[in-house]
């Protein structure tokens, strides 16, 4: 990985670029980078960086994969927005989010900022740059009873595949809409894969896989 060393008056730190490193077609490719330090209040301590740089307070997807990489059936995990339990079951990881904070504006926050949006067909949401970065936004479909689809536009990245606090936002929106029950399982179809939520009285719970798809060095010629 490139880096560079420098330093003011012999104050001296370590440099990156995250940005380069997510570009797609000059670097790895992702929708931004995560960083796994230690935390002198949990297992680990997370920081999850936006393909544009911009810092994120926490991501539902992320935060189940430093659970796989810390290679621990249990383990406490720190964000900007507290600490996260998880709990693994052979390849699968359920994350306690807390619970969702109702903001202005029909604003759900689960760490980040939710705008959710109900429509008749996700596939035929218009996505697009004109829906800012200010807030996370979210396009469900109501498919049947605690049953979603969804696509998400996400601050900092644009469409993604999945949004792990997106679809506990939709999960909450659609449980006090009518659409959904309270205390059980909510199916929530993203364009990548499946997330099971479930509203509970006092937190939301996230169920999902995830995947390691390489390792590697990354080397860039000048």
């Amino acid at each position: 990985m490139k880096f560079t060393k420098m330093h003011g008056c012999g104050n001296d730190y370590i440099f990156f670029d995250p940005i380069k490193l997510s570009d797609r077609h000059k670097g790895i490719g992702g929708d931004g980078i995560v960083l796994i330090l230690p935390s002198e209040v949990a297992d680990a301590r997370m920081l999850m960086y936006n393909a544009d740089g911009t810092e994120g307070s926490m991501c539902g997807n992320a935060i189940r994969c430093v659970a796989k990489y810390l290679g621990k059936d249990d383990v406490r995990i720190e964000t900007k927005s507290g600490i996260k339990h998880i709990t693994r079951s052979g390849e699968t990881f359920r994350v306690d989010m807390g619970a969702p904070k109702f903001l202005d504006g029909g604003i759900i926050s689960m760490g980040n900022p939710h705008k959710v949006i109900f429509c008749d067909d996700v596939d035929k949401a218009e996505l697009g740059a004109h829906l800012g970065n200010d807030v996370n936004t979210e396009f469900v479909q109501v498919v049947d009873w605690n049953y979603l689809k969804m696509r998400v536009w996400e601050r900092g990245s644009g469409e993604t595949l999945a949004c792990g606090t997106g679809a506990c936002a939709s999960a909450v929106a659609a449980v006090v809409a009518g659409y959904c029950d309270r205390n059980v399982d909510i199916i929530v179809e993203l364009s990548g894969g499946t997330l099971v939520i479930n509203y509970t009285d006092e937190t939301v719970y996230m169920t999902g896989g995830c995947n390691c798809v390489f390792n590697g060095r990354y080397n860039e010629n000048q």
